[in-house]
């Protein structure tokens, strides 16, 4: 696989495919319907490709004006290590960049051990002293 190969799109994926990436990196999925509502209702997204082939993907929600969060960055196993991770969050910040008022604030939910990554686009983890650690509630 080339760079050449990789088409990056600022569009969402359909929904089976975005189920399907799911499942291969090991996520459950709730029913078609509530995935493609959620993908309706975010804000942008950029999706790679691979011979037409759904390989990679990132997405960012919230309100639009306060607070926006990065969300489901996902790489196929099959294509990690070559840097499309990083080219998934480089549109992700471009689109940041334009789209957030001063005094907003961008969050997201790193995996565990990919907290050095996310610190390459300005990220910061919680470590409990200044802001308190992160939490979250599942469903």
């Amino acid at each position: 696989m080339s760079a050449s190969q990789i088409i990056l799109k600022d569009d969402p994926p359909k929904v089976v495919d975005f189920a399907s990436l799911r499942s291969i990196v090991g996520w459950e999925n709730p029913e078609l319907s509530i995935i493609q509502a959620s993908i309706d209702s975010s804000l942008f997204w950029v999706s790679l490709y691979l011979e037409n082939q759904l390989i990679g993907c990132g997405r960012v929600i919230g309100d639009d004006a306060m607070y926006f969060y990065v969300q489901d960055i996902i790489v196929n196993p099959e294509h990690q290590k070559r840097g499309l991770g990083f080219q998934i969050m480089q549109s992700i910040n471009r689109y940041l960049t334009l789209h957030c008022p001063v005094g907003s604030t961008v969050g997201l939910l790193s995996a565990y051990g990919k907290e050095k990554f996310y610190e390459k686009f300005g990220f910061t983890s919680r470590d409990g002293q200044t802001l308190g650690l992160g939490m979250c509630k599942f469903i």
